[in-house]
Formats: structure tokens, sequence, C-alpha cells
């Protein structure tokens, strides 16, 4: 074979170029396949995790707001509790002035029997009969 066909030789050439370029392209479709495989991976690996951050989020939430909702009725027994101590603590004030000025006035009783007893009515100091001034007319 000594004298062989030269347009053959350049077919086989040009074929072995097309097989070489399409070997050559399966490989690089190959490579990006599997880069986004990797990437798939990545995706579905950060998704897992928020998913997981997501549960862990909701269990604290729910309990944070099972929490807020105690104190919340917490602060509604200490409210009604403070009111009810404010309205208790107003009466025992009233009765304490009224405790207070039924003593003067026993005091007062007490002072002047005594003095009637005595006749020293200069112990009472009570202001002198008269001995009002005239506070509409001014000089």
């Amino acid at each position: 074979m000594a004298g062989a066909n030269p347009s053959l030789e350049s077919g086989a050439s040009t074929l072995q170029f097309y097989n070489n370029d399409m070997v050559k392209c399966i490989d690089d479709l190959c490579s990006r396949r599997d880069d986004i495989n990797k990437q798939l991976k990545e995706d579905f690996d950060e998704k897992d995790r928020l998913h997981n951050d997501i549960r862990i989020l909701t269990t604290r939430l729910a309990k944070l707001n099972e929490l807020i909702a105690q104190r919340m009725a917490s602060r509604i027994e200490f409210d009604k509790n403070i009111v009810e101590v404010q309205a208790a603590y107003t009466k025992i004030m009233d009765t304490s002035q009224s405790l207070i000025q039924s003593v003067r006035g026993a005091s007062l009783q007490l002072k002047l029997k005594e003095a009637v007893a005595s006749g020293n009515e200069s112990i009472l100091k009570l202001p002198k009969a008269g001995g009002k001034r005239d506070l509409t007319s001014r000089k």
C-alpha cells in the first residue's frame, strides 16, 4: 500500500480531527455538568441548613411568645393588685384622718370639761368673743 490514496488519508485525518473535537466537546460538557452537580449539592446543603435554622427559630419564637403571654398575664395581675392596694391604702388614709379628727374633737371636749370643772378657762386659749376683725373693710 505504498501508493495509498491521498484523499483517503486526508479524509481519515479530518475524521480524526472531528473525533478529537467531539471528545473534547463531550469532556467539556461533562465537566460543566459536574460543576452544576457540585453547585446543586451545595445549594441543597444550604437549603437543609436553612430549614434546620427555620425549625430552630420557629421553636424559639413559639417559646418566646409563650413567655411573653405569661409575663403579660403577670403584669395584668400586678396592675390589678396595685389598684386594689392603692384603693385599700386610700381607705386607710381616709379612716386615719377621720380617726385623728375624732380624737382631736374628743380631746377638745375633755379639755373643755376639765376647764369648766376646774374653773380655769384660760387653758383653753380660745379667741375672745367679739375679737373678730372685719376683713371686708381695709383702711
